[in-house]
């Protein structure tokens, strides 16, 4: 995807951190799979697929996958995982896509738009690429995380910020692209999406003890993540 972060320079210790953590293993994943439902016999394009986890949790409910991303390291990543049974492709979320209309049954988008300051053409992308009435199932930042943890900023200015992290202590740099809610509705709407469904969910039980932090132990849910499931006009 056209972005500035670059995911080729920390993508190994990136893609153990994605295969682990309490955010990805135990909250995002579960809950796209969720929304994702029964996949048996559906065509799914995984938007940004990174390293693969979620494309091989779904050719392993019983769904056909292709995948994309624009950082090649994650695609050498995902092609160890995956072998030759998934299409994998660079390509970046912000450009025309090398798939004809009217593809894929459902897309998955993991994580990804809130690192592109444009909706309008990657949306409208997705709806040529979907078949008549197919899902758009995404999560983002929640709109609600960048003042929280940025005092002072404002919430309705669509805002870049930059995030210095740590991927199993190795540093690397995720720049993302605050936007209200509403400014996420109007981009859905002009793309000629509809809403179905917008989740805050819980994360997993099945997340390991040791991962979860004191402040969250007595709680089922926190603030990181919203997810919509969009239909296709």
């Amino acid at each position: 995807m056209s972005q500035d972060t670059n995911y080729d320079t920390f993508a190994k210790v990136y893609n153990a951190e994605n295969e682990t953590s309490l955010l990805n293993a135990y909250y995002e994943r579960p809950a796209m799979l969720k929304l994702a439902g029964q996949v048996r016999g559906k065509t799914i394009l995984d938007v940004g697929c990174g390293g693969g986890v979620l494309i091989e949790e779904l050719v392993r409910r019983g769904a056909t996958v292709d995948g994309f991303d624009a950082s090649e390291a994650m695609l050498d990543i995902a092609r160890r995982r995956l072998g030759d049974q998934v299409d994998l492709q660079r390509a970046d979320l912000g450009a025309p896509l090398p798939y004809a209309e009217n593809t894929f049954d459902d897309a998955c988008a993991s994580l990804v738009f809130h690192y592109l300051q444009d909706w309008g053409p990657s949306l409208t992308e997705m709806r040529r690429v979907l078949k008549p009435g197919g899902r758009l199932l995404m999560s983002v930042n929640h709109p609600l995380l960048y003042p929280l943890t940025h005092q002072g900023v404002q919430y309705f200015k669509t805002t870049k910020y930059t995030d210095e992290l740590e991927f199993n202590g190795q540093p690397g740099s995720l720049s993302y692209w605050h936007r209200p809610l509403h400014a996420m509705s109007d981009a859905f709407a002009q793309a000629g999406f509809s809403i179905e469904l917008i989740s805050e969910p819980p994360y997993s039980k099945d997340a390991p003890d040791e991962l979860i932090p004191e402040n969250l132990k007595d709680r089922d849910a926190f603030l990181s993540f919203v997810f919509f499931v969009l239909r296709a006009g």
